[in-house]
């Protein structure tokens, strides 16, 4: 799988500065709805919220991958947002986030919503490409090093 497949240049903010997870969850629905989703972001938003509800999406070291279904939805996006300042995400470390990738995928997503989360998960275990993250400048620089990831991962499972 290749990230940007999943985000586009539009779809990651560097340095937003959101301050509570609700607000969070509410800029990268707007972020993933202007992605052609064909979803609107206030049903994007419900979403991810009920599958918070479910227990938290925060991975621990500073990252979260917020998720959801859709019905209706017709490929999978993603948004990426870097925040100014840690937000708490109720963590399993309980450390404040501000590393946060949104996926939303289509209802009948089963395998494919799996692949994608540990493709993330293993992607965010990374800790020196996280911190590469928190070191961009901008949103560009930041698409970029995320592309990068990817690029490099596929290279190495080849």
């Amino acid at each position: 799988m290749n990230i940007t497949d999943l985000i586009a240049p539009a779809r990651v903010v560097c340095r937003s500065d959101v301050a509570s997870k609700k607000r969070v969850l509410d800029l990268v629905s707007e972020l993933i709805a202007s992605g052609g989703s064909g979803c609107g972001s206030r049903e994007i938003f419900d979403s991810l919220v009920g599958r918070e509800r479910l227990g938290s999406t925060g991975l621990g070291h500073g990252v979260a991958l917020p998720h959801g279904r859709i019905p209706g939805a017709e490929q999978a996006l993603g948004a990426f947002v870097k925040l100014a300042r840690g937000v708490d995400f109720d963590a399993i470390d309980q450390q404040p986030v501000d590393l946060v990738f949104a996926l939303l995928v289509p209802e009948h997503f089963t395998d494919e919503h799996l692949k994608i989360l540990a493709h993330l998960a293993e992607m965010f275990s990374d800790r020196a490409f996280c911190q590469s993250l928190r070191e961009a400048a901008d949103d560009a620089t930041l698409y970029q090093r995320l592309a990068a990831w990817s690029a490099v991962s596929r290279a190495t499972t080849s």
